[in-house]
């Protein structure tokens, strides 16, 4: 849980379904989709769910083929006992006996009971098949505006980068290059965008197309928009210092390998 929350919504049938992304996860709010069944107590539905035997072999499977951490032991116990009327089970005691992932839960106000997509539009479905689709539309609604926003944030943050990039280049050919001989100015282009590349990325451009021989373009065609945002940030903050007489790259050579030049 310490990756980084992103917060989202959808509306189905004027209720709201909160979303959460941990990470690359996706989690759909089995509380708010619950609701429909029981407004007042939406615990209740979720638990008369996982009591059925078909509901716990699914989520076994799932847990199977995606978390290698899962507890196949205690998975078959409550498989064995799934159905039967002494038959007790809620997310979190699913979670703690058996390492699940797919299903994460919290107590308290603030707190809640989410699922992957996979598991909480099969809830969705045993709730009602009409009011599982009206969700699937909503939830591909929801992706497809994120893609699509993502896609454009992209493109700009990428068309800015390229922006600073002259920016960058230019403050070179201007303070730096007239000071050099013909074979320093060979190097001093690549140098400079080289400073950049390993604090940010941690290598060269040499060497990031030697380790994506297959790849075409560049690095930073490859990366995403936090790093454009900060690549822009340091193309900028480098041209400043060009511009003060200040040469991160040429200037971190000793003389040695500036004569080398």
């Amino acid at each position: 849980m310490s990756k980084e929350i992103v917060k989202s919504e959808i509306k189905v049938n004027e209720s709201k379904i909160s979303i959460i992304r941990i990470g690359t996860k996706e989690y759909i709010s089995l509380t708010d989709l619950a609701r429909y069944a029981d407004e007042d107590d939406p615990r209740y539905p979720i638990q008369n769910w996982m009591r059925n035997k078909d509901v716990i072999a699914y989520l076994g499977l799932w847990e199977k083929l995606n978390n290698e951490d899962f507890k196949g032991v205690e998975f078959d116990a409550f498989k064995n006992e799934a159905g039967s009327n002494k038959f007790k089970i809620s997310p979190q005691k699913w979670i703690k006996e058996t390492n699940a992932i797919g299903i994460i839960s919290k107590s308290g106000n603030n707190g809640g009971t989410y699922a992957v997509s996979d598991i909480s539009l099969e809830f969705a479905s045993w709730l009602s098949p009409e009011f599982k689709l009206y969700v699937i539309q909503e939830f591909e609604r929801l992706k497809k505006n994120e893609a699509y926003q993502h896609k454009l944030d992209w493109s700009a943050n990428r068309m800015l980068a390229k922006t600073n990039y002259h920016i960058h280049t230019d403050s070179i050919k201007e303070n730096i290059v007239p000071k050099l001989t013909e074979k320093q100015k060979q190097y001093i282009y690549a140098e400079e965008a080289d400073v950049l590349n390993v604090a940010l990325f941690g290598m060269t451009a040499k060497e990031w197309r030697e380790e994506n021989p297959n790849l075409k373009g560049n690095i930073r065609d490859y990366t995403d928009l936090k790093h454009l945002l900060i690549l822009c940030n340091l193309e900028n903050t480098n041209a400043e210092l060009i511009n003060d007489n200040i040469w991160i790259g040429y200037n971190k050579l000793d003389k040695k390998e500036k004569d080398r030049l």
